[in-house]
């Protein structure tokens, strides 16, 4: 998949604050992301983030 930072990756599971779009903040091995509800940050696996990836909406850079 073609993710950079700054794109915003809208997730099949919603978090429980109730947002489902998410701003990728790192790239690596791992993939920090934020929650645009509520800040939230966190940093999961590439291949986990991939698989709950509905739609990467890009920022436009």
């Amino acid at each position: 998949m073609d993710i950079k930072v700054g794109d915003k990756l809208e997730m099949k599971k919603a978090h429980p604050c109730g947002a489902t779009v998410w701003e990728v903040l790192r790239i690596g091995a791992d993939i920090k992301i934020k929650c645009t509800g509520c800040g939230h940050e966190i940093m999961n696996p590439r291949t986990k983030v991939e698989k709950g990836i509905k739609k990467i909406i890009n920022s436009g850079n």
